[in-house]
């Protein structure tokens, strides 16, 4: 509901306008809905109780690896949501639509496609989307707040650009990618400037090979 109503209001209007207009509306909103949770939920972080207790353990040498069960369905969720998106996306009527209209939307539109209605499925999957992922990200941490989105958020984003942008599977990969080099280099280096090598990481992805891991290059047509 959450999604489609965002997209009504703050990005239909701007469907025709310049590329610059919605990623400032799409600031603003980020700015709204953050205001609301404050207002909402209160601004001090608030605990969740731990749903699934007890760890999987294998002993290796003289220490021992282990694995909590919240860790492992998170993991199992997250490869699970995956693998429907990247169904509904490929394999689905839905999905044709999708990708008809995020590579010509006029061309869509004459062949019959209502694609103001297609974006608008897109915005309520996002918003699905999302919403299983700050499930799993407050069961992972066990505490939220209005602000936790913020820099997980532009985290998300790294890791999309990092495996390719519109490559679901590229997307898992980059965050798995993300997730072991920020704890190694927490427990290597200085977890204090985690979140420096991530960005930092970013902009040499952007550099050196800005399609990502998983992306195929732009090829422009003549």
């Amino acid at each position: 509901m959450y999604g489609w109503v965002i997209e009504r209001v703050a990005y239909k209007p701007l469907r025709n306008s310049t590329r610059l207009a919605p990623l400032i509306s799409a600031i603003g909103i980020s700015l709204i809905l953050q205001n609301y949770a404050q207002i909402a939920q209160g601004a001090r972080q608030q605990g969740v109780p731990t749903l699934l207790t007890g760890a999987w353990r294998v002993e290796v040498g003289t220490g021992f690896v282990q694995l909590t069960y919240t860790k492992i369905f998170i993991l199992v969720a997250a490869f699970v949501g995956m693998a429907v998106l990247t169904y509904v996306i490929k394999y689905t009527k839905l999905g044709r639509m999708c990708r008809a209209t995020q590579q010509d939307r006029k061309m869509a539109s004459i062949l019959g496609i209502n694609t103001d209605r297609v974006i608008s499925y897109v915005f309520i999957i996002g918003a699905a989307m999302a919403a299983l992922a700050g499930v799993l990200i407050t069961m992972n941490y066990g505490t939220f707040d209005f602000y936790a989105g913020f820099i997980i958020g532009i985290k998300a984003f790294t890791a999309a650009v990092l495996g390719g942008i519109g490559s679901l599977p590229g997307a898992m990969l980059g965050g798995i990618i993300l997730g072991i080099s920020e704890s190694l280099f927490s427990g290597l280096v200085n977890s204090d400037y985690k979140d420096v090598f991530s960005f930092s990481l970013l902009v040499l992805v952007l550099v050196f090979r800005p399609q990502g891991l998983l992306g195929r290059p732009l090829v422009s047509k003549v």
